[in-house]
């Protein structure tokens, strides 16, 4: 199951440069991942300070 953004994301950015398929991008209010690009290898969750990407 592919990774989301919780609504605990601080939109510190630590998360998009860490993602080897570029699925992470800035949203309106939080970062967000797209489904259909992720490959659940948890490499933004492990960077996060607030643990907000989840896997679905």
């Amino acid at each position: 199951m592919a990774y989301f953004i919780t609504d605990t994301c601080i939109s510190c950015g630590a998360c998009e440069p860490e993602c080897p398929v570029n699925c992470i991008s800035d949203g309106d209010d939080k970062y967000v991942i797209d489904p259909e690009i992720c490959i659940e290898c948890g490499a933004c969750n492990s960077v996060c300070p607030v643990d907000a990407p989840q896997p679905d």
